[in-house]
């Protein structure tokens, strides 16, 4: 039973209620009938209205209702009706009472039979009291009618009460889903976060912390021998320093990378190979063709990311004397290539770090493609994205 059902079953009580004081009025107001007859008759009515009260309503209004409770109640009805017509026929005017309750506390076939046998009743009383008479012919067609009218009111209140429940399951499901939908979502998204955080600290912070523990060991190496570069390598600690501190507060803040707050790819591009060539022996080259000023941000971001990425993977295992980086700008797609000379690696296996992950993710992202070659004569990365 659905809670609007519920919520609004005092209306049945009340239906319940005043019918049960007019149709005493009408069984105290027979003629004819005897003092015995009345008591009788107002006896059966009151027995159903507490039959009802104590032991029906309960099924009626009950989540998920019992057939054999349901049985035992309208058949508790039943004989209470025809107690009650056997004294007194106008106790059917009772039956508009029964009839409803049948169609609320049984399945359907089981009610239109119950129902059919109810309406039956005064006509049996007749006959068994007057035979084929006159009385007993005017009651078939009115019955019939009854009969009729009952199956198809209860049959049509049935069928919206079923469809009702079906819409409140759906909704119910629904809402159920919708809270997974959201939870999924929730969790997709915190999932997502933590990847995006996770690259960009590895792209950012760690490369970073490379740097000043390179430099750090450089100028230990250089402390008994040459001041000048001891100095040199402190100074360039320090701005890796500032640099990283910098772009721990972007990060932070969910800015974009500091590295481009001051120009188009194509400069911050430069500025971290000069920063490369300042703090490591290898000779370094750079070709940009193209316009790289009209980039959409999360372009220059992944192409930026891509240099940082491999400069750090040339520094850390290539062992390299020289990188060459090749970006092409056109109107369709950016193209981004990074070449060294050192003892390459088996792409295939690098499967344990970050790095590759890292950037082949950032590619998708963007609709782009990673491709990396590598052998004896060094490690060549190829980042091509569409604009």
């Amino acid at each position: 039973m659905t809670d609007a059902w519920a919520h609004w079953f005092w209306l049945w009580d009340l239906f319940f209620a005043l019918g049960y004081v007019t149709m005493v009025v009408v069984l105290v107001d027979q003629d004819g009938a005897t003092a015995t007859d009345k008591v009788v008759a107002v006896s059966a009515l009151t027995a159903m209205a507490a039959w009802y009260v104590l032991y029906g309503r309960a099924h009626v209004t009950a989540a998920e209702q019992s057939p054999v409770r349901g049985r035992v109640f309208v058949a508790g009805n039943l004989a209470l009706l025809l107690v009650g017509v056997a004294f007194e026929p106008a106790m059917s005017f009772t039956l508009f009472a029964v009839c409803t309750l049948a169609f609320m506390s049984l399945c359907l076939r089981e009610a239109v039979v119950y129902v059919v046998g109810a309406n039956l009743v005064p006509v049996v009383s007749a006959l068994a009291e007057e035979g084929a008479s006159a009385m007993v012919r005017q009651l078939m067609p009115s019955t019939l009618f009854l009969i009729l009218f009952s199956v198809l009111l209860g049959t049509w209140i049935t069928r919206i009460v079923a469809q009702s429940q079906e819409r409140a399951v759906l909704i119910r499901e629904l809402e159920e889903s919708r809270e997974e939908i959201g939870r999924l979502s929730r969790e997709t998204g915190a999932a997502a976060e933590r990847a995006r955080l996770a690259a960009e600290i590895h792209d950012t912070l760690a490369q970073g912390f490379t740097s000043l523990v390179t430099l750090v060991q450089a100028a230990e190496s250089e402390l008994d021998r040459d001041t000048a570069k001891v100095r040199r390598h402190l100074t360039l600690a320090a701005r890796t320093a500032r640099e990283n501190l910098t772009e721990a507060r972007a990060l932070v803040a969910g800015l974009m990378p500091t590295a481009l707050g001051t120009g188009s790819v194509d400069q911050a591009i430069r500025r971290q190979l000069e920063r490369f060539a300042e703090e490591t022996p290898v000779a370094v080259t750079y070709r940009a063709e193209g316009d790289t000023v009209g980039l959409p941000t999360a372009l220059e971001v992944v192409l930026l990311r891509m240099v940082q990425e491999s400069l750090t993977n040339v520094r850390k295992h290539a062992k390299a004397t020289t990188v060459t980086v090749s970006l092409h700008v056109d109107e369709n797609r950016a193209a981004l290539r990074v070449c060294d000379d050192g003892t390459g690696f088996d792409p295939a296996a690098a499967v344990d770090g970050f790095g590759l992950r890292g950037m082949r993710n950032r590619a998708t992202q963007v609709g782009g493609t990673l491709s990396v070659h590598s052998g004896e004569n060094g490690t060549t990365v190829e980042l091509e994205v569409p604009r």
